[in-house]
């Protein structure tokens, strides 16, 4: 049953040359955004979060949907953070750019870079809802997160690319060497989304 809450599914008939079509069905998603921050001293800032459909508490990056029509995307990221991971950054980077899923879905991902952190005082957090009510946040040093990946501990996916992206850049041409913040996305742009249909 479909319920048009968050993705939708179509069916696409699709040519593939000369007297050959396929039908293929397409999970259509609204794009999200993740967020890999870290501290002063190379801790990354994780949630755990309960996933139902796989029957699994995960650690994650802070992230959300790009589902505010218009919205910006570095916004959606900036936002996030702070209802998340309940900080603020002032430097900004693209670490990832991916599609998550290619061969079923339309969802793309962003994921940012986020260092010079400042803590939100309490009176001034965002109280989250259903999975995000229990929602709590700690902090790991990356060479930590990269061994958990390696060693199969930890499996989400905005996680995986984005702390092995991290550490790559860290050991590698440096922070300052990955794309501004406001940097085009082009993939994305290239795949309409319509949104949900209502049921």
């Amino acid at each position: 049953m479909r319920t048009g809450r968050v993705i939708d599914v179509r069916e696409d008939v699709v040519d593939g040359g000369g007297d050959r079509e396929f039908t293929r069905d397409v999970v259509v998603h609204s794009g999200a955004v993740g967020i890999i921050a870290l501290d002063d001293h190379d801790r990354m800032l994780l949630v755990h979060q309960y996933r139902h459909p796989v029957g699994h508490r995960l650690f994650e990056p802070p992230a959300g949907l790009l589902d505010v029509e218009g919205e910006d995307y570095l916004a959606a990221a900036q936002r996030e953070l702070y209802e998340e991971g309940h900080v603020r950054a002032r430097d900004w980077r693209v670490l990832v750019d991916a599609f998550t899923s290619p061969g079923m879905t339309t969802e793309s991902l962003r994921i940012y870079l986020a260092r010079g952190l400042s803590e939100v005082p309490h009176d001034e957090r965002h109280n989250g809802v259903d999975e995000e009510a229990d929602m709590t946040v700690s902090w790991t040093p990356l060479a930590d997160v990269v061994a958990g990946v390696l060693t199969g501990d930890l499996h989400n996916p905005s996680l995986v690319m984005g702390a092995l992206a991290a550490w790559a850049a860290h050991n590698g041409t440096g922070f300052d060497s990955l794309r501004p913040a406001d940097a085009p996305w082009p993939a994305r742009e290239a795949v309409p989304y319509e949104p949900p249909r209502p049921m």
